[in-house]
């Protein structure tokens, strides 16, 4: 807390949400903290600051992280709305940056708003011609972006579905290879299923395959060993954690039915790695061999890919891991996947930046760290592992990323120099970024007007003013 007493700490936008969170009024959320609602509203007003004592009334009374709720934010969300607003419809406007710094700092609620009628129009931008004349209703979210955005929002975690396949857990073997067994074993005592794997010709090109008239869970032979024991964990979590996952879906409340059948199936291998990889058990395992992926890849019986995923939910309140990004991106830079952790770099409506190593090819299993720093001087440890060719589509890509400041907790950082080795500048993506001296630029950016010549050529293409 002396970080915290030694600054005043006006955070009235973010006690209104909270307030709004917990479904509270403020007459309510003053007398449960002891202070006059007056006193409450000259907080939410940001005309007094947060005591020392009002943080920790708050942290016993809400069960919050005084760190999370203190902590500066993440320019993610001045971020986002510094990119929307410079898309070609309304950037000749010129809205200064501390502008959007303001707004993204005391009013979320319009930077939200702004962001979801930004997805809209860009979903309507993708919607041909044709199909608006002709009367379609297209989407006003595409199901994916919601999909992305509901996580987002939850951290990548759940605590109730997190919970619950931990109590499973407990009552199964720690071993991957007595776990298999016993997932299957129990699927066949209390839920009449059979597992049986087989030849992949007879699968037809899937890799799993529920027969629901025979209760029987077909496996390919093509899957590994870590699939084959995530494909019967799913199974089995679709039938005993039922009930918790229609409950978060009801929460979230799904705009349509695609919208819903991607979060279910979201949340089932939510449940499926809460299985495989128990919250404490794989947080303390990750925490003493310091974040070291083959050994916690060797010890679960997971794939690269699952040990990434999982550790990007590592949140829960007073147990948490180190705050990943990850994304899965192909050979061509396509992203498929994407969490975006407290401080994801790149743009959340394009690509990532072309200098960084994700991009170039990986050997199956190959791991290739990099330091890379963003335009406003901020440094972030990634680490890039090639995925299997029976896994995903050849030359597939998982990235980890985290701020350079966890880079002592990673056994994967040994050797780097967060603070005085060279760090590789990158930017959102090619359309934002106003690094002025990249050779690797794909676009000139968008922000700035292009300064030709006839006479020159720079070392850069698509050279731009400064102002």
């Amino acid at each position: 807390m002396a970080d915290v007493t030694d600054r005043k700490l006006y955070l009235g936008p973010r006690l209104r949400v909270l307030r709004r969170e917990l479904g509270l009024n403020q007459t309510r959320m003053a007398e449960e903290l002891g202070v006059s609602p007056s006193y409450l509203n000259h907080l939410e007003r940001n005309q007094r600051p947060l005591t020392a004592q009002m943080l920790l009334r708050l942290a016993n009374t809400y069960d919050i992280d005084i760190r999370d709720f203190t902590a500066s934010p993440a320019d993610g969300s001045a971020g986002d709305l510094g990119e929307i607003l410079s898309d070609p419809l309304v950037r000749d406007i010129g809205i200064a940056r501390d502008e959007v710094l303001d707004v993204a700092e005391n009013y979320p609620g319009v930077g939200e708003a702004i962001a979801r009628f930004y997805r809209a129009l860009t979903d309507l931008r993708r919607v041909p011609g044709e199909a608006v004349a002709g009367g379609t209703q297209p989407l006003l979210v595409a199901p994916l972006d919601w999909l992305r955005e509901t996580i987002a929002k939850a951290g990548n975690h759940f605590a109730d579905i997190d919970a619950a396949a931990e109590a499973i857990a407990a009552e199964l073997p720690d071993d991957p290879a007595m776990l298999q067994a016993a997932l299957r074993q129990r699927l066949k005592d209390r839920h009449g299923m059979a597992v049986q794997v087989m030849r992949a010709d007879v699968l037809a090109g899937s890799l799993r395959h529920y027969d629901m008239h025979r209760r029987r869970l077909m496996l390919s032979e093509r899957l590994a060993a870590s699939g084959r024991l995530f494909a019967v964990a799913y199974h089995l979590c679709a039938q005993e954690l039922a009930d918790a996952i229609a409950a978060q879906i009801a929460r979230a409340a799904p705009p349509d039915e695609d919208s819903r059948r991607l979060f279910q199936i979201a949340l089932m291998n939510h449940a499926a790695a809460a299985l495989i990889m128990p919250y404490d058990r794989f947080r303390q395992a990750a925490e003493q061999s310091r974040y070291d992926i083959p050994l916690l890849i060797d010890r679960f019986g997971a794939s690269a890919e699952q040990v990434a995923h999982r550790l990007t939910s590592l949140h829960r309140t007073g147990a948490r891991g180190i705050p990943f990004f990850l994304v899965k991106l192909d050979r061509a830079g396509i992203l498929s996947k994407r969490f975006d952790g407290e401080a994801y770099p790149f743009a959340r409506y394009g690509g990532t930046c072309p200098r960084w190593d994700a991009h170039a090819p990986h050997g199956p299993g190959e791991m290739r760290r990099q330091l890379i720093e963003t335009l406003d001087g901020r440094r972030f440890l990634t680490l890039s592992i090639g995925l299997p060719r029976g896994d995903a589509r050849a030359g597939s890509v998982v990235a980890l990323g985290c701020e350079a400041k966890h880079a002592g907790r990673v056994v994967h950082a040994d050797g780097i120099d967060v603070e005085r080795d060279e760090a590789v500048g990158v930017g959102p993506t090619c359309a934002l970024c106003e690094r002025r001296d990249c050779p690797d630029r794909a676009l000139p950016p968008v922000t700035r007007a292009l300064d030709l010549h006839s006479y020159e050529r720079t070392a850069a293409p698509f050279p731009f003013r400064r102002v």
